[in-house]
């Protein structure tokens, strides 16, 4: 079987590619939140410029243009409460925290799809949790006195992050297009526009420091954001909610990896056991098929 045509291989390559996301962001000399707005602008611009040249007109049906507004709405609002949750809990708890998508996922499957995980799924979806929870390490003791306030945002950011991953399962459930280059094009420009906003507000600029930071920022754009969500979003509606949110819990995990390939990270036996958990526990969950109710 060619390995774009199996939904669950799309998934792990796009998580894949957006696990580089922490690198592009520590090689650049400018704010998480601002990187955030290039990702998704340079992304966005680099699809658009596919569409023109190809001459693909856009073609989505109006009845459906809300869920392109609500889904960019659902990324910048993750982004949002991501980034203030590590300001309060650290980036360990406020990545753990995060990845309870994976549990929003599931509820939903099961509640309103009809998606009853299997035995596996059931044992994984914890168990890669574990794992993570091992990689990212967080000390509760040196938690401050207002850490209820950071676990409420991070939590808050899981919420967000599903409700994101399900709007775009409806958007490609209806979408007639093979590849999702439109959608993934429009939601990042909407997303663009927003960020942009918010970035602005809070920071006053949006001035890339360096042609250095640009390079950096256009793989960012291209690699981890175009690339990386047309693979996950062309396979989410041929798998269960529980297999997208496992198979996305690839993400954090290979972030480690790379942390410790491309900058030195110095790694510690429960970090490596966590990887190790991690990836096993999305591996024989993301393989299973869910049942329907």
């Amino acid at each position: 079987m060619n390995l774009l045509s199996n939904p669950t291989s799309r998934l792990f390559i796009g998580a894949a590619l957006i696990s580089l996301s922490a690198v592009w962001v520590q090689l650049v000399d400018i704010s998480p939140s601002a990187s955030g707005f290039y990702r998704v602008l340079i992304g966005g611009l680099a699809l658009s410029i596919f569409l023109l040249v190809t001459c693909r007109q856009l073609r989505l049906s109006k009845r459906h243009w809300l869920l392109f507004v609500v889904a960019p709405a659902f990324l910048v609002l993750d982004l949002w409460f991501w980034h203030r949750s590590i300001v309060v809990i650290g980036p360990g708890l406020a990545t753990l925290l995060a990845n309870f998508q994976v549990f929003i996922m599931m509820i939903v499957g099961v509640i309103f799809l009809r998606q009853m995980p299997t035995p596996t799924q059931m044992l994984a979806v914890p168990l890669a949790l574990v794992g993570l929870s091992m990689i990212v390490g967080f000390d509760w003791s040196a938690l401050p006195g207002d850490y209820k306030y950071g676990v409420v945002l991070g939590l808050l950011t899981a919420l967000a992050y599903a409700c994101y991953l399900l709007t775009l399962r409806k958007i490609r459930s209806v979408s007639t297009y093979r590849v999702p280059s439109r959608e993934v094009a429009v939601v990042s420009m909407i997303a663009a526009a927003i960020m942009a906003i918010i970035v602005i507000v809070e920071e006053g600029s949006i001035v890339i420091p360096s042609n250095e930071d640009l390079g950096w920022l256009i793989a960012y754009g291209v690699f981890s954001h175009c690339l990386g969500w047309l693979f996950i979003v062309s396979s989410l509606s041929e798998v269960s909610t529980v297999q997208a949110g496992l198979a996305l819990l690839l993400q954090p995990t290979l972030s480690f990896v790379w942390d410790i390939l491309f900058f030195d990270r110095l790694m510690t036996g429960i970090e490596v056991s966590g990887a190790v958990i991690a990836l096993t526990a999305i591996y024989f969950g993301s393989r299973t098929t869910s049942k329907q109710l």
